[in-house]
């Protein structure tokens, strides 16, 4: 049989259960049972896993585990993202501290990702490598890239189909642009601040000599200004955009502008005219009530534009209004750009030439060549420096405003046009809104819901093209004239299409966002669309999965996304498919993010990151600066944060293990609510896992060589007890994991194992094991073993390691063999027999107990009685059930009190220590165990203390008037309750001294 070490180690057995449990074959699916499957969260291949990571995948791992033990066919689907943006950016940073001079574009697009395939070998490895340390029990075989043959083929195959179905195209629209990476970022990849800023407030001349009566009146309504104007004034935070304007606009039922509409204005600086347009999209009170339209450099103004560019009021401006006045890296257009032509320059109609003072019909700039080439800012600069010689530039005021800064380089995000190619969402939209209201995919906690019908009832087309090298190649081909031809490879498309091969094609350069390969996962992780693979697979049986467990931020950007494409293409494949068989999963677990002790988001410039290997293994306080700090790139930030790191841990963290990691984060687990990870928690559950251990220690000294079979005959009111607590403790096991109350599960199985058990249970037992009655004693040793069997596979699903490392010593007493992973979880099925009128009254009775032995306890640790010197208990009143209890446990007080006698009396008891249990008082006489006088002493100095204390809070109450607010008055009157309790319970005891 197994011998346990004296103490408590995880690094002496964590890795070899890990290594022998994957060798076993343990995680894969069996085939048998019903079906309950996980599908992975796919980390990036951009480093290392970070606490959020450890924090999903422990809950999955336990779901996971629970199931398993439930008999269930489990697969956990392993993975891993290519993540472009950022996996471009790390290899690229790479590059950059390599110090060879090689970037992306010297190595050139091939080379480059040659690059990007070894990081993605040594991070792919890495990761790994930490969730095999976290204790991860998925099915590492069936482990997929999003970048393998497999994956690749179904995101080829899903472009292919909806492309054909006119569902996916290629169009000039606006898109979230960094001009750093030069490439299209998503909404969850834009960061919106406020920042401090200016409004610019510029004068529009009118066209063709109109004029109108400008009033002013103020917040009483009194005229204080009538003049007529001939120009409107308008205001902005971004001046420079003004030279691609191509209307100005007023709300349509703004009685100030009635008469303008439809007339033009002189674009400042140009030489254009533009139209003043209406529209119900401009807030009247702001300002004067007229807004700059560019619609190329606004989401709002394009929005605009689209409702009416069908009436022709563009028609006879550059790009029928859409004029981008900007270079992918936001230098304005110069004239050797490649959209300089398109948009740069315009025939001068007759209205315009007599404004710019030309002929009809001359070409003039669109974009002005003062300012052509200049970046962004310093093209604000000199347009405002014109405007203000030109006395156009009427004030500028300070302004605070919303800034979107793309969240990997920090750069001002531009809305940019370009030509993507975009996934048509009105129809998704629907289907995926009504796929989750009416119950086939539910979420929990439920108010998720609101989140994910707000993303797709304020739906955009899904722009899902990037300007990248890194990921899956759009199968897209041009010839030389610009046509475009999809097909899943370039034969396809010339055999589709009759191109000989003196037609020359162009892949698309352009790859997808990593999100419509990620929508893909429930259907590329098993074989889809290939027959053979599903079937090697399992996909019949394993789609749809059972639960995702993933965050909220990404509600939207993943969750909502799988479940319309997987209901498509599903639907597509097997048109007789129920709602139930087109979902890719069932229920959606959505957690809250992973903070720091002091509730602060964990990011690599702030310092706060905790790596979970560091927790579960360890780490030297050197060794966490330099890591902290490895990879800045500015000297002033690494040497704050290195700082921070010193001052937060001197001695650098040590080894908590897996288990204490994994268990604080089961109770952190709740519903709807942030995590505030405390290292602290992790070191008080480290003590939860010693004290587990030392309890099997104890058991297995107490069992001798005895073993057993079949479930225990309890003899005693304690063995009764504690089999009817674990009955309800695997009932209420049950119940949290069905309701993914993680928090709650691990709270009930704590309170079990170390108050009932550990606490109470085990000392309960010592009477009975130590007794002299054989068949009690025999009876005790085999619940022991029992429960404690029991309450190791409880906590299997949430602390793997020590609970394997237990059970192996403990599970031979009752036959059982093998690992604690296949063992079937106890539920209250398997304990139903204990829920009966005689075990519940055993319950009762020792609650009593224990309440007594509390009491009694509380008392010598206040008097500071030795534990080693017995005392007297008197008992007075209480009821029939009371004494027959006191009787009848009466050698169990005596050896847990250390109680020399116990007494029942009916007068006034000698100066004693009391407590009351129900109706039953207790004194402990205080003769022999403390100075009498010297107790009188302290107690009359208390008295005069709390006695102070009330007559102050009563003063204070006396003093409230009529405006102190009811709850301050509330507060108060419970204090002066509180003072006034204890200074009657301390003088009473005070009483009984003489």
């Amino acid at each position: 049989m197994t011998t346990l070490a004296t103490g408590y180690d995880p690094t002496a057995f964590e890795a070899r259960l890990y290594a022998h449990w994957e060798a076993s074959g343990v995680f894969a699916p069996t085939g048998k049972g019903a079906p309950y499957t996980i599908l992975l969260p796919p980390p990036n291949v951009t480093g290392t896993l970070h606490m959020g990571h450890a924090f999903q995948h422990t809950l999955q791992d336990a779901l996971i585990r629970y199931h398993r033990m439930r008999g269930y066919d489990t697969l956990w689907q392993m993975g891993t993202d290519h993540a472009g943006i950022a996996t471009e950016m790390v290899v690229s940073r790479n590059l950059a501290l390599e110090g060879n001079g090689e970037t992306r574009d010297s190595l050139g697009r091939e080379r480059f990702i040659g690059k990007v395939w070894e990081w993605k070998q040594h991070s792919g490895d890495t990761i790994e490598r930490q969730m095999r340390r976290l204790g991860t029990s998925g099915d590492w075989s069936r482990s997929v890239f999003t970048m393998d043959p497999m994956a690749a083929e179904a995101v080829v195959e899903a472009f292919v189909r909806l492309h054909r179905e006119g569902l996916i195209y290629r169009g000039q629209r606006l898109v979230n642009w960094d001009p750093v990476l030069q490439t299209a970022i998503s909404d969850l990849e834009v960061v919106n601040e406020e920042e401090d800023g200016f409004l610019w407030s510029i004068r529009y001349p009118l066209a063709d000599g109109a004029s109108y009566e400008h009033i002013e009146v103020d917040a009483d309504g009194v005229e204080t200004l009538r003049e007529t104007r001939d120009y409107l004034v308008v205001a902005t935070t971004r001046p420079e955009t003004m030279l691609g304007d191509t209307a100005v606009m007023v709300h349509p039922d703004d009685p100030r502008y009635a008469s303008l509409v439809g007339k033009t204005v002189a674009l400042p600086l140009t030489g254009r005219t533009i139209p003043i347009i209406a529209d119900a999209y401009v807030d009247r009170a702001f300002g004067t009530g007229v807004v700059k339209v560019t619609p190329a450099h606004d989401f709002n103004d394009y929005a605009v534009w689209q409702r009416h560019v069908s009436t022709g009021v563009f028609d006879k401006l550059p790009n029928r209004g859409l004029i981008n006045i900007f270079t992918p890296d936001a230098r304005v257009i110069g004239s050797s750009d490649p959209d300089a032509n398109n948009y740069g320059t315009v025939a001068a109609t007759a209205q315009e030439a007599m404004a710019a003072g030309i002929a009809a019909g001359t070409v003039i700039p669109s974009i002005p060549d003062a300012y052509r080439g200049l970046d962004r800012y310093a093209a604000r600069k000199a347009v405002l420096a014109d405007l203000e010689r030109a006395e156009q530039l009427v004030e500028t005021k300070t302004h605070k405003l919303q800034v979107p800064r793309g969240d990997r380089t920090g750069q001002v995000i531009e809305p940019y046009l370009t030509d993507q190619w975009f996934v048509k969402m009105d129809g998704f939209a629907k289907r995926g809104l009504e796929l989750v209201e009416q119950g086939a995919v539910k979420f929990v906690p439920p108010n998720w819901i609101n989140t994910y019908r707000h993303w797709l009832e304020n739906i955009q087309d899904w722009c899902i093209s990037r300007q990248l090298w890194w990921g899956h190649r759009i199968p897209a081909w041009y010839d030389e004239a610009g046509n475009v031809y999809v097909g899943h490879d370039e034969a396809e498309v010339r055999t589709g299409h009759g191109l000989g091969a003196e037609v020359a094609l162009t892949q698309d350069n352009d790859v997808l966002e990593t999100w419509f390969s990620s929508a893909l996962w429930p259907l590329s992780t098993m074989g889809w669309p290939d027959p053979q693979r599903m079937r090697e697979r399992g996909y019949d049986r394993y789609v749809p999965s059972s639960v995702l467990v993933t965050g909220f931020d990404i509600i939207f950007f993943w969750v909502a996304r799988m479940i319309f494409m997987t209901d498509h293409l599903v639907g597509q494949d097997r048109p007789d498919a129920t709602d139930a068989q087109r979902v890719p999963f069932r229920d959606v677990y959505i957690t809250g993010l992973v903070r720091d002790a002091h509730g602060q988001k964990m990011s690599k410039s702030k310092g706060n990151v905790l790596d979970p290997i560091d927790i579960i293994d360890g780490i030297a306080l050197e060794d966490l600066v330099a890591k902290r700090t490895s990879g800045l790139m500015q000297p002033k930030m690494a040497e704050k944060i290195a700082r921070a790191t010193r001052k937060e841990f001197p001695d650098g963290i040590p080894a908590f293990g897996a288990d204490a990691l994994r268990f604080t984060i089961a109770a952190l687990a709740g519903h709807g609510r942030d995590i505030k990870f405390d290292l602290g928690r992790a070191e008080g559950y480290k003590n939860f896992c010693n004290k587990l251990w030392n309890a099997t220690r104890f058991a297995l000294m107490n069992l001798g060589e005895a073993t057993f079979t079949g479930a225990p005959q309890p003899r005693t009111d304690a063995e009764k007890w504690i089999l009817v607590s674990l009955a309800r403790t695997a009932s209420a096991a049950e119940e949290h994991f069905a309701s993914y109350r993680f928090d709650l599960l691990a709270q009930a199985l704590y309170e079990f194992t170390w108050n009932q058990v550990c606490d109470w249970f085990l000392e309960l037992a010592k009477p009975a094991l130590n007794g002299d009655d054989a068949d009690t004693a025999a009876s005790t040793r085999h619940t022991l073993a029992y429960v404690l069997e029991s309450l190791l596979r409880l906590l299997h699903p949430l602390i793997p390691f020590v609970t394997e490392e237990l059970w192996q010593a403990v599970a031979p007493r009752l036959g059982k063999s093998g690992s604690i992973m296949v063992q079937e979880f106890p539920t209250m099925f398997d304990v139903r027999e204990y829920l009966t009128d005689e075990f519940e009254g055993a319950e009762a009775d020792i609650e009593w107990l224990k309440a007594v032995v509390s009491a009694v306890r509380r008392i010598r640790s206040e008097l500071g009685v030795s534990p080693a010197k017995q005392v007297s208990l008197l008992l007075r009143g209480g009821t029939a059930d009371d004494a027959a209890r006191a009787a009848r446990h009466a050698a169990q007080l005596r050896f847990l009190c250390r109680l020399e006698r116990i007494e029942t009396i009916g007068g006034e008891p000698p100066a004693a220590a009391p407590a009351v249990v129900g109706e039953l008082q207790l004194f402990v006489p205080l003769e022999g165990l403390v100075d009498l006088g010297a107790e009188r002493v302290r107690l009359d100095r208390e008295i005069a203390k709390v006695a102070a204390e009330k007559d102050k809070s009563a003063a204070k109450l006396a003093k409230f008037g009529a405006n102190v607010p009811a709850a301050v008055v509330e507060q108060e009157r419970g204090r002066l309750a509180d003072w006034s309790a204890k200074l009657d319970a301390l003088q009473a005891q005070r009483a009984r001294l003489g």
